[in-house]
């Protein structure tokens, strides 16, 4: 058991990927930056509201069905994903206007 941990951390480490690895999306000039994002299993997406005065949302249609919460400047929304697939998400208040979409894609 000790060895299998010893060889599942040094891969790991050779690939570059951390256990519980975060990665960041931006809003901004009413974006996510960047817009599309491949991360593996287990990886936590942070989405942060880099703008001077406006509220987001991040928003997953086919997941929820109920409205998300608004995060204002300097706050942030958080996800991990456990499951591969394809998650598309939008801005509620601004996904029309604006078309301020986002994909999450998770690989194995």
């Amino acid at each position: 058991m000790k060895s299998t941990r010893i060889v599942l951390l040094s891969l790991l480490l050779a690939t570059g990927v951390s256990a519980g690895e975060v990665v960041i999306v931006k809003t901004e000039k009413y974006q996510f930056v960047p817009a599309e994002v491949t991360v593996k299993k287990g990886t936590t997406v942070r989405w942060e509201n880099v703008e001077r005065r406006q509220y987001h949302s991040v928003y997953f249609e086919d997941e929820s069905g109920k409205e998300s919460d608004y995060f204002f400047p300097g706050e942030s929304r958080e996800r991990t994903f456990d499951k591969p697939g394809t998650y598309p998400y939008y801005c509620e208040p601004h996904h029309e206007s604006h078309e301020m979409k986002g994909v999450v894609h998770v690989v194995e």
